[in-house]
């Protein structure tokens, strides 16, 4: 059993990560690039970070691990899109529906049965979702609202390539998507508007904001049940709105303000969930 010094300091690492992730709707509103541009600069300096963390580059290659990198590419160019185009507050929220494909993308394509809970779960995540078209949005605030629930769609596949990775490293994946996105998207960075204000921020969003947040991440994660880091997991969606309205004066509408916690409620419910399903089938292997 871990001692209880390393559990308060696993705590302290899960929270970390999803301190640091929360910060990206922030910045990504700050900073006046295109989505293309801020996605290559971020990779770039994330790659740094994982390379140094991995100290090597993939040389083999399965098709899981090429989808997982693709699907994270489209999820993060997708959440950055989504957050140019509508409130923070939705493009996070809205993102986190992803519970409702990966259940059922799981059950597709790993044969994963969805539990009463997972059911339940769905249910409760599709009327939240519901309630982020309630309020008035223009064109844009509409396709960012659309984008970020693509977002969760391509997060969903991700995760689901991850988790079909038996023996792999889904750190690799990562590695792979940030190396082809920052060469990809260098000529887009070319055209953009130098500063050193601009760099800072995409040094921090690379190094920072996924680089240290994914090391905190995997240090925590091996001492803190699923459910509890998940619950812990919750400080993003909480925090990252938070941070855009203090810093950037951004709120968010009354009804995607009751749609995000219903959403919470959701995906908490499938944190629990899965936590319990886990606990039983250990107790009868």
């Amino acid at each position: 059993m871990d001692s209880l010094s390393e559990r308060r300091k696993a705590i302290l690492f899960l929270a970390l990560a999803a301190i640091l992730w929360s910060t990206s709707g922030l910045f990504v509103k700050i900073l006046d690039w295109q989505p293309v541009s801020i996605l290559a600069g971020r990779s770039f300096f994330a790659a740094i970070v994982f390379l140094i963390y991995l100290r090597r580059i993939p040389t083999r290659f399965s098709l899981w691990q090429l989808l997982a990198a693709l699907m994270f590419i489209l999820t993060q160019f997708l959440f950055i899109t989504s957050t140019k185009l509508t409130t923070a507050a939705n493009s996070i929220f809205l993102q986190y529906t992803m519970p409702i494909y990966v259940v059922l993308l799981a059950y597709w394509f790993l044969g994963e049965k969805p539990s009463r809970t997972d059911y339940i779960s769905m249910f409760v995540i599709f009327l939240g979702l519901m309630l982020f078209f309630g309020d008035e949005l223009s064109t844009d605030g509409l396709y960012g609202n659309l984008l970020a629930i693509l977002s969760g769609v391509t997060g969903a596949l991700m995760m689901v390539s991850f988790r079909a990775q038996k023996n792999g490293n889904p750190a690799e994946s990562n590695l792979i998507a940030f190396l082809f996105t920052a060469t990809l998207g260098f000529p887009f960075i070319m055209k953009e508007t130098w500063t050193v204000n601009s760099w800072l921020i995409l040094a921090f969003l690379g190094i920072v904001q996924i680089g240290f947040a994914f090391i905190f991440f995997t240090k925590g994660i091996k001492h803190i049940p699923a459910l509890e880091a998940n619950l812990i997991g919750m400080l993003e969606p909480v925090l990252n709105p938070i941070w855009v309205f203090l810093f950037y004066g951004e709120s968010m509408g009354k009804f995607a303000l009751i749609g995000g916690l219903i959403v919470l409620s959701g995906v908490i419910l499938s944190a629990v969930g899965s936590a319990k399903a886990a606990k039983e089938g250990e107790a009868h292997p």
